[in-house]
């Protein structure tokens, strides 16, 4: 019995559909257990420093110690600046329930990068609110899409000419993620085995 092709086309399409949320939905996953991680990873160095005083009496020795300490027993991802990010980011945001689950970690991580606070706000609401991907939002970031807005008369126009840009829709670009890789403690070149 011969299979008819226009039924067949749509369970292909059904189950493509289907592998395609699976996968964005997993990234999603990933990506929120890794900031909520990074957020207690910073509350406990922050609590550790102060412990229970108003200004930490440990310098930014703790912070090599512990990148040593966990890259020797957990591998990548615990570098001194990974370390440092994830203080800033609970000192930044110290309430969690504050931080947008549909931000990765690199968004948090390259939001922290940007000192003035209403400048950050401004980009990390564009960012949840227009759905930017990450290269999204630092092209934005690195355009100064917010010092063309404040100095602009025609604010509209500045708003319209910031929506050009890649828009990385597929999963697997996002997974690419370095600071996925290292959170699940994959490499590069096991992904391209694992693909081959």
């Amino acid at each position: 019995m011969e299979i008819p092709e226009d039924k067949y086309s749509v369970l292909l399409n059904s189950i493509a559909v289907t592998l395609q949320d699976a996968r964005a939905n997993a990234v999603k996953a990933i990506n929120s257990e890794l900031v909520k991680a990074n957020w207690e990873i910073g509350r406990n160095i922050v609590e550790f420093e102060q412990f229970g005083k108003e200004k930490a009496e440990y310098g930014s020795a703790l912070l090599t110690n512990l990148a040593k300490d966990l890259k020797s027993k957990h591998g990548k991802g615990f570098s001194k600046s990974n370390i440092y990010l994830c203080r800033q980011f609970y000192l930044s945001y110290p309430i969690f329930q504050t931080v947008s689950g549909k931000l990765s970690w690199s968004h948090y991580a390259e939001l922290l990068t940007i000192s003035d606070e209403i400048s950050r706000a401004f980009y990390e609401k564009q960012a949840v609110t227009e759905n930017w991907s990450f290269r999204e939002m630092k092209r934005q970031i690195e355009s100064s899409l917010f010092q063309r807005l404040v100095v602009s008369k025609n604010k509209e126009e500045v708003l319209q000419l910031s929506h050009k840009g890649q828009v990385i829709s597929d999963p697997e670009h996002i997974i690419k993620d370095p600071y996925v890789f290292e959170f699940l403690k994959l490499s590069d070149e096991s992904i391209v085995k694992e693909r081959i």
